[in-house]
């Protein structure tokens, strides 16, 4: 009998070679205590190594790829966590000439950040991603540059005097991208940023610290307005999207307060101002 087992073990183990099996393979492996990983670290070596491969793991978030249009119309989470992480600032220069928000003047929103730059100055991409948009408009962006990056936004690049990339081009966090410059609609050379997030752009300044040339943390949790979500054990209610008023003739921080039904205190803080800031006619003011 036991020479029998013996000849089923060895046709069993010929079997196993023959299908490219190792033995030791069919012995149950024992279960391995779990060792907690760094799920950032992961994401980004597993998105490093996509992008080397020409995929990019936001395009799931989005109806298509296309090379034309900027803002895509999507609906938007309730939440989405940005990782900051791994980043570059697009420019080394830090002077800020107009910032994100409603412009009552223009009667429409100025969907980034203004960074003073000289003509030639060379912008850089924010993180890993691959480029979406080459393209020129004479009325609005002249020269531009949009890519879509592996964290899940899109960051566009404009007034540039020459783009240095390609449409489907891979690229790193801190490659040249474009130089700055004074093409389109513009006023004095100068970079305009966006950063958007499933076509909706969003307030780069909650991102970007132009200032300190840093980002504002290690990530950013955009919220959508009136969604509900939890803190410290508490269900809250994201806020509204930014407002603005246009200072007139005779106005006041309390008069503005008063209108809108919000404490001064909020006004001087959104707007880094104090009790014996001047504000003049014409001037902008985030109330909310």
């Amino acid at each position: 009998m036991s020479i029998i087992k013996r000849k089923i073990g060895v046709a069993v183990l010929l079997v196993m070679t023959v299908m490219g099996v190792k033995a030791q393979d069919a012995m149950p492996e024992p279960v391995m205590p779990h060792k907690p990983m760094e799920l950032v670290d992961t994401l980004y070596l597993r998105n490093m190594l996509l992008n080397e491969e020409n995929i990019i793991p936001s395009d799931n978030m989005y109806p298509e790829w296309r090379n034309s249009i900027v803002h895509y119309n999507s609906a938007m989470p309730d939440s989405f966590r940005i990782n900051l992480r791994n980043s570059v600032m697009p420019t080394l220069n830090t002077k800020i000439t107009d910032v994100f928000g409603y412009r009552p003047s223009r009667k429409r929103v100025h969907q980034g950040l203004d960074i003073k730059v000289k003509t030639g100055d060379t912008i850089y991409a924010a993180f890993d991603g691959k480029v979406r948009i080459t393209a020129y408009q004479r009325r609005g962006y002249g020269h531009y540059v949009v890519i879509r990056h592996n964290n899940g936004i899109e960051t566009l690049y404009a007034h540039l005097s020459k783009k240095l990339v390609k449409v489907n081009h891979n690229v790193k966090a801190g490659d040249p991208i474009g130089l700055g410059g004074n093409t389109g609609r513009s006023s004095g050379s100068h970079l305009h940023f966006e950063t958007i997030l499933m076509g909706k752009s969003i307030d780069p300044a909650a991102m970007f610290d132009f200032k300190n040339q840093k980002t504002t943390g290690e990530s950013y949790i955009y919220r959508r307005p009136g969604s509900k979500y939890v803190e410290n054990g508490k269900v809250k209610t994201a806020g509204p999207e930014p407002k603005f008023h246009k200072v007139k003739s005779g106005d006041t921080i309390a008069r503005i307060a008063r209108k809108y039904g919000v404490p001064q205190k909020q006004i001087f803080d959104l707007n880094g101002l104090n009790s014996r800031s001047v504000i003049r006619p014409g001037q902008s003011l985030r109330y909310q």
